[in-house]
């Protein structure tokens, strides 16, 4: 058994580079295209324009190739480098040493801006396909067009630096409380064995839920951002810096409420808390198939 004041996800032998390679890229592609249809309802809740708008119910897989392409190589890249940084970490410091739960943090945002640069490109296609930006009922490669000639290449990393400080509070919520959740589940529950894919899945399914209601007010102020598009009927905007995330959060609590910080979080709450069952769950049973199930 591990020492006890070691976190069981650092005491294990990390996966191999190919096992987290292949691990990371099936539970992307399982919860990005199981849980499309609640995203598409998130963003357009979000949108300026409102729900109905933007859309409503109709086309809910609408802009789902941009995530095809995507969550496979960015779910991918999380793992590799989650897996790769947790046990490398702890030996540059001794107060990363000594606190699983800051591995686990720095850990998950090295991880998470990685794989931002595979995954923003997608987002901004996606979010602009499913709020229709450039018309309804259009398709995810007519988005991308659209983008590429109206913006270039930087129009896929619009709201870069926003995303980034939406993703990195998510992720530094969302793993620490997963990791810390399997370790207590271990240690008070289970005897020492490590959690089952199924307990995994639930572990990721409140940290996911959890993470994602604190962090709503930054979702929507990314998804305002990345659903702006020069050129569009007359407007060009500017492309947005991280510096500009204080200012649009408190423009749209002014001009529209605090509420307005907060909505969508029902689809949201509810997509990723699901979403991290799955993923989470999809992950943990991936990455130790096969493996006994020793106590740690």
């Amino acid at each position: 058994m591990a020492d006890p004041d070691v976190s069981p996800a650092i005491a294990r032998d990390p996966p191999t580079f190919t096992r987290a390679l292949l691990s990371g890229a099936i539970s992307g592609v399982a919860v990005d295209f199981i849980l499309f249809p609640l995203d598409t309802i998130k963003t357009r809740i979000q949108a300026a324009e409102g729900f109905v708008r933007s859309g409503g119910f109709s086309g809910v897989y609408r802009g789902v190739g941009s995530v095809g392409l995507g969550s496979a190589p960015g779910a991918a890249t999380f793992f590799v480098t989650y897996e790769s940084l947790k046990p490398l970490l702890p030996k540059t410091s001794s107060l990363i040493a000594s606190s699983p739960g800051l591995t686990h943090m720095l850990a998950a945002s090295g991880a998470e801006f990685v794989s931002c640069l595979i995954r923003v490109p997608t987002e901004v296609v996606k979010s602009r396909t499913q709020a229709g930006t450039y018309g309804q009922g259009k398709s995810s490669l007519h988005s991308a067009m659209m983008t590429a000639r109206s913006e270039g290449i930087k129009g896929f990393y619009r709201g870069f630096g926003i995303t980034i400080a939406r993703e990195l509070p998510f992720t530094s919520i969302q793993f620490p409380l997963y990791e810390a959740l399997k370790t207590q589940l271990s240690r008070q529950v289970l005897g020492g064995r490590r959690p089952s894919p199924g307990e995994a899945g639930v572990c990721g399914s409140i940290a996911g839920g959890t993470a994602a209601l604190l962090t709503t007010p930054l979702d929507v102020v990314k998804t305002r951002v990345m659903l702006e598009a020069r050129g569009v009927a007359g407007q060009v905007t500017a492309s947005p810096s991280v510096l500009s995330f204080p200012p649009r959060l408190l423009a749209i609590a002014r001009t529209e409420g605090f509420s307005a910080l907060f909505r969508g979080w029902v689809p949201r709450t509810l997509a990723i808390s699901f979403g991290g069952a799955v993923f989470l769950g999809i992950y943990d049973f991936a990455v130790n198939f096969g493996k006994e199930n020793k106590p740690m």
